[in-house]
């Protein structure tokens, strides 16, 4: 048998509160995924005007950070032409993303869930996931 740590629904409202209130901050309303360290999902959070598009990018960049254990825009940099990952992005019907904006969510060195955000440029995206994953941290 294995132990498992996971997210909990108040680790994710903690984390969602965390993004809306980035969010706000930079005036992006998004959408925001948090799962699991398997990628499923918990909780999600679409902000009154975010596009509804970004439903399920944010869903899956969340679930590409804690299943893959990596932010998704590593995977981006390691999937162009040439690079070791090249063409992952179509892997599992399309789900891994490429696109900065989900992070893994670590705990004493432990994927315990991802959190994925959507509706933004990516580098607003990856901000306001860190945002979301820094207020977790400040809370435990």
């Amino acid at each position: 048998m294995i132990t498992v740590t996971r997210l909990d629904i108040a680790d994710a409202n903690v984390l969602i509160t965390g993004a809306v209130a980035h969010a706000g901050i930079i005036g992006v309303p998004m959408c925001i995924a948090i799962t699991d360290e398997a990628g499923q999902l918990i909780a999600f959070c679409r902000m009154d005007g975010g596009k509804v598009t970004s439903t399920t990018i944010a869903i899956d960049k969340a679930f590409t950070a804690a299943a893959a254990k990596k932010a998704t825009h590593e995977y981006g940099a390691a999937s162009q032409p040439g690079a070791p990952t090249f063409g992952i992005s179509s892997a599992i019907n399309g789900r891994l993303m490429i696109v900065g904006g989900g992070l893994p969510v670590i705990v004493d060195g432990a994927v315990v869930g991802g959190i994925g955000i959507s509706s933004g440029t990516p580098d607003q995206d990856m901000a306001v996931a860190q945002a979301g994953i820094d207020a977790f941290l400040k809370r435990n």
